[in-house]
Formats: structure tokens, sequence, C-alpha cells
């Protein structure tokens, strides 16, 4: 199983080359992680844009970014409608909160796309707070990925709650810590527009919870690139797809959290995550655009 990540994507220069790296990388889907056009009423051109790059039939799925999401910077609706959902069995809002398996048979991935931290056309955010209806159905989508011994789970967003760039915790703090406890194995998200990725984190004796802004070491569970599952959760933020890139803030206490990350002012590159994974290996790699160089992979490992 074979797939791509990255979010903030704009329509410029930056995002066709960024397109033209996952054509080159043949995925078998795409996850666009939000924040798309920041602009409404270009839709269809962003839409063209993707499909003449990946062709029309490419699965290249949407989960809203805080720029589509009330319909002032683009419109998700019109989003879903130009690149709708081409993958088998998925249940849920498209767009806004779904989950699939991949393959539909014998599935090898679990993907879990969620909306925390955006405000929608009311202005309020959806509810994911602890044992809200959203959360629940987060909860349970987990759970059963790993009830019917589906081999690795991947939740993706637009928002992250650690991070380096220009945000807080938008996810939330207690939502995040629910991925870390039902030791979700990849959480994807953008943006921040830097890419940034922690070593594997995990509650325990040295860690009651992750709290931003702040560092814990006992979170830290695996610290080199190999990791074994179940151990913990590894967090990476893809906000690289197209748009401008802000700086890494090296000073900030989760810094150290963190094992690779790249910006504005630290070794700058637009790119693509590169996901490959087996019933026994989870393998990830970040894929530079033309003009960049920057790299970082890891592996997840079953038991």
């Amino acid at each position: 199983m074979h797939f791509t990540a990255q979010g903030d994507i704009g329509v410029s220069t930056g995002a066709k080359k960024v397109l033209d790296v996952v054509a080159g990388l043949n995925p078998q889907l795409n996850l666009a992680l939000g924040d798309l056009t920041y602009k409404a009423g270009i839709e269809q051109q962003f839409c063209d844009m993707v499909t003449s790059r990946l062709g029309a039939d490419f699965p290249y799925q949407l989960v809203t970014g805080n720029h589509e999401s009330d319909g002032s910077e683009g419109d998700i609706e019109k989003f879903v409608q130009c690149l709708p959902n081409r993958l088998p069995g998925l249940q849920g809002e498209y767009g806004v909160q779904w989950r699939v398996d991949v393959p539909e048979q014998n599935p090898v991935v679990r993907f879990i796309l969620v909306s925390p931290g955006i405000d929608f056309r009311d202005g309020e955010p959806l509810d994911y707070s602890r044992g809200s209806e959203r959360w629940r159905w987060t909860a349970d989508a987990i759970d059963e990925a790993k009830s019917q011994n589906i081999p690795w789970t991947v939740v993706g967003m637009h928002t992250p709650c650690l991070s380096v760039g220009n945000y807080d915790c938008q996810a939330g703090q207690e939502f995040t810590n629910m991925l870390i406890e039902k030791n979700v194995d990849l959480v994807l998200s953008g943006h921040d527009h830097i890419y940034q990725r922690t070593h594997q984190l995990a509650q325990g004796g040295g860690c009651a919870e992750l709290v931003p802004a702040s560092f814990t070491a006992g979170c830290l569970a695996d610290t080199d690139g190999s990791m074994a599952q179940g151990s913990g959760t590894v967090f990476a933020t893809v906000g690289v797809g197209g748009v401008g890139l802000y700086n890494v803030k090296s000073d900030d206490p989760e810094m150290h959290y963190f094992a690779s990350t790249s910006g504005k002012n630290q070794n700058p590159a637009l790119g693509t995550l590169d996901v490959r994974a087996t019933a026994d290996e989870l393998a990830a790699r970040f894929v530079p655009a033309e003009g960049y160089t920057f790299s970082d992979s890891f592996t997840l490992r079953r038991r």
C-alpha cells in the first residue's frame, strides 16, 4: 500500500512542482491535508491543476483546512464536487470527517480523517471535546481497526497540536492525548507551513499526558529512525505542499519532541511525505520538490 500526503497547497509554481513529485512517485492515493487554494472562486482551477497531473480518476483525497471550511477563501463543498472520493468503502462525510480501509479487502491501512480546531460557516469549530459525538466516532474508528487486526492506523487532520512553527495546539490537547493513548501509528497534519516530524511519543510512567508548550522527556518512547509499532505515536506536519514557508522556532520547548524539522529559516523545502506500508512495516520519507534537498525518513515495524 503506497500513499503520499501534504497540505497547504495553493495554485502557484510550487504547488505544481509538488504535484509533479507525487505523479512521479505514482502512489495509490494522496491525502490533501487542507488549505487548498487560499482564494474563493478558483476551486475548479485547483481541481484542473490536480487532475491534469495525476489523472481524472486518481484518489486525491480531501480533508478541509481552515481556509476553505467557511467558504471565505474557497469552499470545501465545491472541492468535494470536483475532486470526489475515489476510494471504495468510505464512511462518514467526505471532506470533513471520514474513514476508509485500503485496500478494501484485507486492508493494510485504516485512514481516519477529522477536522478539530477549524471554524466552519457558523464561525464555530466542530465539537471534538472529550466524550462528544465526534470524539467517540474517532475513538471507535481507531478501536475497530485494532479489533479487526488492520496492521496500521493513520489519522489525518489539518491542524497539529505540537508545532515549532506559528501555531499552538489547535487540534486540542485532550484529543491529541487520546490519539497517543490509543496508540495511533501515524498522525498527519498541515496548517503550519513547515515540515516537522516527532520522535515516537507515548504516555506512561514518566508521561501522564502530553502538555503543549512544554517538554517532558518521559513522553519520548523511541528517538531513532527505526521504531516498533505499539510503542507510541509519530506526528508529522507536512504543510509544505506549495505555498510560502514559515520559520522553524528552534527555541520552542516542544522542539525536543521533534526528530526532524524544515522551514523557511532551516533547510527550506516544498515536497510531500511518501509512505509505503506492508503488513509488517510502515516506511515513510520526505521527498522534496525540484530545487530542494531536505530529506527525512523513518520506519515503524510490527513486533
